[in-house]
């Protein structure tokens, strides 16, 4: 490449920034940081001026490298401006920013001043990297400043960032390649002037339209944590490289096989790095910790979290543990609901899910609805908890729940709609003040959309039955058409009755009569009628409805462990929930199967248990959650799926309870828990 190219490119590049300080310091005096600017620019008119002089070996290097530093430090001073670090506003925060470019400065400014002490190859290797590391430091702050604009600045100071960014980009490719061959491309070196030259129309446009330019920019938590990995990366990266160079060069004929391999395993360690949700876990921690006055930045946390709740489709239980569970960095975590008077497992995310259910009026539950706490599941935390009198002790199931860290209630208007148990997190997290308000107040918005998702249950619920009683209706109507029919049948009954035609139609009338009154009978197998409660003998109630399967096959076997234990139901209701279990019973297991009912007393809880079990077909854990209790869903061809459904509500109404144990292929159990008579349960306690 001629001299005279070089020095025509860096003549022009000082003309032009010469024009730029010029309109400057005459027509756009008053536009934000015009000073500044124009400081930057007449330093670049120095740089080219040493740049020229540099051609005729008239100055030493030293001199030239003092002018690189002088032109990078210029306009890292004119973007830390733009980004507002260098305005005394939360001074503890922003100036960390200003420390560290004057710490990387200081120390390039150092390395050719002490060109004597240091090896050439050492000297080399910082000066070069050196440069490449301010490249990349302004590009950085090019980023953070457009990505930390409002859309309206973005219209004023995008061109800025692409001038500014351009000269060094330009900077970090002529510095890399010269790293990588250990020698300056001179094509590269001498059209750096015209390239600096051409961002001049950038950065006028830029400021014809500062007038809407603001000082007060916030780096976000989001752009922190991209530029931190970026910066770390370009670190690593570098550090990676001089080390592969050494190879190379140590390596004899093997080092070029050498330099590759380190090579690419580096970069695989870095990618393995990067996408490491443990290592991003703690870099975001970090962040919060050392670079922000609070943990979190609340409105992209609010957002990320009511976005989450809000997803259209099914799995609201899962979300909801997602969403909380992402405010801690926790990779997992299960839910429980109250259902009646029980908190039940409800769903679970990247774990098990809990089999155990917690009483609602158990101390623990009263504990955190009245207290609303978030509770600490640890050894160091139960032991406390256990030792103040106005904590109880946690329950057993969830000191055994695997790697169970938080407990997070779901509260709304003051009552507890059940919990979440998150699982310990990626990384450490300290659990002041902050993180557990961000928790509670979570945990409320939570449970404001599980409610409103019963809430839509219930209220389909109602449409389904609303849509039984107009089924009901039309059956009525088949009735009346019934009853029409037979009344005019009995009226022509006296006159005909000898007559054999009349009476073949009078068979066949009833016959049909009596098949579709069978069939209105069995789509209405609820009754209106109401429940007379009293005390019954459950030995006899469970002796009636087994009398009645007799006829089936594999018939039921019956065992009643003490006699005359006694429960408060309506006969008529509890026969037929009880019939109805082991009716499925019968249905699911082959004829020949075994069908077993069992009644014992627990003395404990002061109940009795009826057990229904068979060696039939059995059920998936996804069936008994999903389809099971569900009404107007059934297998059966015939069926209304209201039969389990209708048995558990009653159940409960009795103060019940009823659990299913199944295993597909293995059989079922049910088993209907039952409060005894209170007068009974006295009498065998006394």
């Amino acid at each position: 490449m001629p001299v005279s190219t070089a020095t025509f490119s860096y003549a022009s590049a000082a003309l032009a920034f010469l024009l730029l300080c010029t309109v400057l310091l005459t027509r756009w005096r008053g536009r934000p940081h015009a000073g500044l600017l124009a400081t930057a620019c007449v330093t670049m008119v120095a740089w080219s001026g040493v740049m020229i002089a540099l051609q005729g070996d008239s100055l030493p290097p030293v001199v030239a490298e003092l002018a690189e530093l002088a032109r990078n430090a210029a306009w890292t001073a004119v973007l830390l401006a733009l980004l507002g670090h260098l305005e005394r506003v939360d001074g503890e925060r922003r100036s960390r920013t200003v420390l560290l470019a004057a710490v990387i400065y200081l120390l390039l400014l150092v390395a050719p001043l002490a060109e004597q002490l240091l090896p050439a190859s050492v000297l080399f290797l910082v000066t070069v990297a050196g440069r490449v590391g301010l490249a990349v430091f302004g590009m950085l702050l090019v980023e953070q400043l457009y990505r930390n604009s409002v859309t309206q600045e973005r219209w004023a100071i995008k061109f800025a960032c692409l001038g500014i960014g351009a000269m060094f980009g330009y900077d970090f490719y002529m510095y890399s390649d010269m790293l990588l061959f250990r020698e300056l491309n001179v094509e590269l070196w001498a059209a750096r002037g015209i390239v600096n030259a051409l961002t001049v129309p950038l950065i006028a446009v830029s400021l014809a339209r500062s007038a809407s330019w603001s000082t007060q920019l916030a780096v976000s938590r989001r752009m922190l944590f991209h530029s931190a990995a970026l910066v770390g990366a370009a670190i690593y990266l570098l550090a990676m490289s001089s080390a592969a160079y050494y190879l190379r060069f140590v390596g004899g004929d093997w080092g070029s096989l050498m330099q590759l391999a380190f090579l690419f395993g580096a970069t695989m360690l870095l990618v393995v790095i990067l996408f490491s949700g443990s290592f991003r876990a703690w870099l975001k921690v970090f962040i919060s910790k050392h670079f922000y006055r609070y943990n979190y930045d609340y409105r992209e946390e609010w957002l990320s979290f009511t976005r989450t709740l809000s997803h259209p489709g099914p799995n609201l239980g899962e979300r909801t543990i997602q969403a909380l569970a992402a405010l801690v960095e926790s990779p997992g975590g299960a839910l429980w609901l109250r259902r009646g008077a029980r908190c039940e497992p409800a769903a679970a995310w990247q774990t098990t899910p809990g089999t155990a259910s917690e009483p609602a009026d158990s101390p623990f539950s009263r504990f955190i609805e009245e207290k609303q706490w978030v509770v600490e599941v640890s050894a160091h935390a139960a032991a406390t908890v256990a030792a103040d009198a106005a904590a109880p002790a946690l329950p057993a199931w969830l000191r055994d729940h695997p790697r169970a860290w938080l407990v997070v209630p779901l509260l709304l208007h003051g009552r507890l709609q059940g919990f979440v148990v998150l699982q310990q997190p990626r990384s450490a997290v300290a659990l002041n003040w902050e993180v557990l308000d961000l928790l509670k107040i979570a945990g409320t918005q939570a449970a404001s959309y599980l409610a409103q998702q019963e809430a839509d249950n219930a209220l389909m619920l109602a449409n389904q039955f609303d849509s039984f009683n107009r089924l009901s209706t039309f059956v009525v109507h088949d009735l009346k058409n019934l009853v029409a029919q037979l009344s005019l049948l009995t009226a022509n009954a006296e006159k005909h009755r000898d007559n054999p035609e009349f009476q073949r139609d009078m068979q066949d009338t009833v016959s049909y009569s009596v098949q579709k009154m069978k069939l209105m009978l069995q789509k209405l197998s609820r009754t209106a009628a109401p429940d007379h409660a009293r005390p019954l003998a459950i030995g006899q109630v469970l002796t009636q409805a087994v009398a009645l399967k007799a006829a089936f096959e594999p018939q039921p076997a019956l065992h009643v462990g003490p006699a005359g234990l006694r429960v408060v139901a309506d006969a008529e209701r509890l026969e037929r929930v009880l019939g109805h279990l082991i009716q499925n019973a019968i249905e699911a297991t082959p004829k020949d199967g075994r069908v077993t009912v069992r009644v014992e007393q627990h003395d404990a809880d002061r109940t009795v248990r009826i057990e229904i079990s068979d060696t039939g077909q059995g059920m998936t854990p996804d069936f008994i959650r999903e389809r099971l209790f569900k009404p107007f869903d059934s297998t059966k061809s015939a069926g209304m799926g209201i039969g389990a459904f209708e048995s558990r509500e009653y159940i409960q109404e009795l103060g019940g309870q009823l659990d299913v144990r199944s295993e597909p292929l293995r059989g079922t159990t049910f088993t209907v828990t039952l409060p005894l008579h209170r007068a009974d349960a006295v009498g065998r306690a006394a």
